[in-house]
């Protein structure tokens, strides 16, 4: 086969639809994950909000489109199919739990039996076995798309929590990884996707903080101590960078206009215009960075495994700044750990009730798996890949349901 033969390729081979509109196979695929009910899913789990605490604030599902949008946009500048990046964006979250990453956190305590959670390998468990289109390989989409995904294309490493396949499922992931040159090596779909998601996990939840009131920039810009505490929690999680690098890089950020303006923001229809001017800002400047260095890095168009993406030092510092700001003011914010223990506390609760009662209380989908699981860490597996699907609202809603005095 030729390198676009590959490429195309599905896990299980499909008879072609004849459906008088001729539509290439990443074309499908994007169809496949805009089309699926995880993707519907995703409208109700918490991006940093929870899900459903407010109309403006974003959700997994918006988040998910915006980043597909910089992604489509960033990968064709460079010369990646479209299609294939987009659908990075579209599906990169698929496998994010209810309650966001705490409650990751929490299932991957819960699941340890069976190997652990972790958001990126769900994503590839959704897409290649859970999610119902194909049976037995998901959406089955193709090769170049799953690799498009895959942020993290390894199995779990003693020391390093973030990892992108399960156990289980190292035959398909073997698969689609069948043309990376090296074992680590990321092809520049998932690389450019990964940077979309950075660009707008971070502009983007910064908006949603100073618009809810939680993130005060210019509170910020005139506390020194609270400065280096930002860049404390920042060099603990975001970045390697030393401490000084950080605080000079913090000054030149709160002093640019594009945020400097937002000290004042006031939550008026100008205000608001001010907000989304500087997150479009903000957001073309990270882009334009990458896409300019890998340029000069790689003249010409580069796609899969031609070129490396390459973000400028200066670029990922900002990145990680704003980042340090939303943890510190919108998910750290005073009053939360509560909340925050409650969720982890339903999560385990259901995951352990479900195993107690399994396969009666499952859905449909999961209670044929249950039964057919060969050993108990493979029906645990199954049980958390239920509790994994649910949304925020049904998470709370199915634990008191089940556990109702």
């Amino acid at each position: 086969m030729t390198a676009q033969e590959i490429d195309a390729e599905r896990w299980i081979a499909e008879v072609r639809k004849d459906t008088g509109e001729e539509r290439n196979a990443f074309e499908r695929d994007r169809a496949r994950v805009l089309h699926s009910a995880a993707f519907r899913r995703l409208a109700a789990k918490t991006q940093v909000h929870t899900a459903g605490s407010d109309d403006f604030l974003r959700t997994r599902l918006t988040h998910s489109l915006e980043v597909a949008q910089i992604a489509r946009e960033m990968g064709e500048r460079l010369g990646c199919d479209p299609d294939v990046t987009d659908v990075a964006g579209l599906a990169h979250d698929l496998g994010h739990p209810p309650f966001g990453h705490n409650g990751e956190d929490a299932l991957d305590e819960v699941a340890a039996a069976c190997g652990g959670f972790e958001g990126n390998a769900q994503t590839l468990r959704v897409l290649t076995r859970l999610e119902a289109k194909i049976p037995g390989a998901g959406l089955n989409l193709t090769r170049a798309s799953l690799d498009a995904t895959c942020k993290y294309p390894w199995p779990r490493r003693p020391g390093s929590r973030k990892f992108g396949v399960y156990a289980d499922d190292a035959a398909v992931f073997a698969w689609l990884r069948t043309s990376a040159p090296d074992p680590d090596r990321r092809c520049l779909e998932a690389q450019v996707m990964d940077w979309a998601d950075d660009v707008a996990y971070s502009v983007h939840d910064v908006e949603d903080g100073i618009f809810s009131g939680f993130v005060q920039v210019g509170l910020l810009v005139d506390d020194a101590d609270e400065q280096a505490a930002l860049c404390a929690d920042v060099a603990a999680i975001y970045s390697d960078e030393p401490a000084d690098v950080l605080r000079e890089a913090l000054a030149e950020l709160l002093a640019d206009p594009v945020l400097a303006r937002l000290s004042a923001y006031d939550g008026t229809h100008r205000g608001q215009a001010l907000l989304k001017d500087s997150t479009s800002v903000l957001t073309g400047r990270f882009v334009a960075a990458a896409v300019t260095a890998t340029r000069e890095a790689y003249p010409g168009k580069s796609s899969r495994y031609d070129a490396d993406l390459i973000v400028p030092r200066s670029a990922r510092i900002r990145c990680a700044l704003l980042k340090g700001i939303a943890l510190r003011y919108v998910m750290r914010r005073r009053g939360m750990e509560p909340w925050y223990a409650r969720q982890r506390e339903i999560l385990a609760d259901l995951v352990r009730v479900l195993s107690e009662r399994a396969p009666t209380e499952l859905d449909p989908v999961f209670a044929p798996l249950w039964k057919d699981a060969p050993d108990d860490a493979a029906r645990l597996r199954v049980i958390v890949d239920q509790v994994a699907s649910l949304t925020d609202p049904a998470a709370v809603a199915w634990h008191a349901r089940l556990l109702a005095p």
